[in-house]
């Protein structure tokens, strides 16, 4: 029964995470926000949602374990599993902002986490706050460095002409939605973790937060199926960022998230910060400044490698 309530857990939490990026966005252009900032930062807010809700129902019901594994894991994931198999489906190219600001500015976000967490065990609510501010003055820089030219794939222009009322319906499913799909998750996952007998970082940092990133796999494929650009690195970069300051910036704030198994800090965060590493040598390889099938096979591997010691390392 545990596995039912999951698997509608991760329904319910793809469903409301894409009624509530159309409505958001929708909602922008009422405002009329440039569609340039609507992809930076709307559709980032968005579609971080499904990890805010799991992490903050995870933290209010006594799990802060699968609090800071779910974006923990996400960002793993995100590499590893997303960008690996993607690359492995079509090369990707990179263009010159991943060194110049992405990439230093997901090493320094991803850094700081650990700091703050080894330092006292506990992530603060100013903690927190220090991680959500310094994401919006990152946007703010992005947005000012960005040329007017440059425009968000993901944004649909015929939500521009969405009525009110739809929006508003919208809203409210994503919202229902989001609520119960995060609270059915973590119960859920936590149920599993029982009955197999492993830790809830365990559960947090393999099976919800793969479920979290399947939206983006999806994605992914389907467009390289397509023969589409199937995703760009800036943008899971972007959601690896929008991982650590939103979602764990927001619910520390909320409620303060404690380091309550040794495995986090000793084994989980250190994985996050080698495939955040790991990128930019890769990205120097030949060919440079692409992610071809040999490097996404290699991502892959070694998110088959970490997924392997997280399950046999008997945490």
């Amino acid at each position: 029964m545990s596995i039912v309530w999951v698997l509608l857990g991760f329904t319910l939490l793809v469903v409301g995470g894409e009624f509530l990026v159309r409505a958001s966005v929708a909602l922008s252009f009422k405002f009329n926000i440039s569609k340039m900032v609507i992809g930076m930062t709307v559709v980032s807010f968005a579609t971080s949602a499904p990890e805010l809700l799991v992490s903050l129902q995870a933290a209010l019901s006594g799990s802060p374990a699968i609090a800071i594994t779910n974006v923990v894991g996400s960002n793993i994931a995100n590499i590893g599993l997303v960008l690996g198999v993607t690359a492995m489906l079509g090369s990707i190219a990179v263009d010159k902002t991943f060194y110049r600001l992405n990439w230093p500015v997901m090493m320094l976000f991803s850094i700081v986490l650990y700091y703050f967490l080894k330092n006292d065990n506990v992530l603060s609510g100013f903690e927190g706050l220090i991680l959500f501010v310094s994401l919006i003055v990152f946007l703010v820089f992005l947005i000012k460095s960005t040329k007017n030219d440059v425009t968000a794939e993901e944004v649909d222009d015929s939500l521009a002409v969405v009525s009110n009322f739809k929006i508003s319906i919208w809203m409210l499913i994503g919202a229902v939605s989001l609520y119960f799909g995060s609270e059915w998750l973590v119960d859920g996952a936590k149920a599993i973790a029982l009955s197999v007998g492993v830790s809830e970082a365990v559960i947090g940092v393999s099976l919800i937060a793969i479920g979290t990133s399947v939206p983006e796999l999806a994605a992914s494929i389907i467009a390289a199926a397509k023969q589409e650009k199937a995703i760009s690195l800036g943008n899971l970069i972007g959601s690896n960022i929008f991982n650590i300051a939103s979602v764990l910036g927001l619910t520390a704030m909320i409620k303060p998230i404690p380091v309550t198994e040794s495995a986090i800090l000793t084994s989980d965060v250190f994985w996050m910060l080698g495939f955040a590493f790991i990128l930019f040598p890769l990205i120097m390889l030949p060919k440079r400044f692409e992610i071809n099938r040999v490097k996404g096979i290699f991502l892959v591997f070694a998110y088959g490698a970490f997924m392997f010691l997280l399950f046999t390392s008997g945490k």
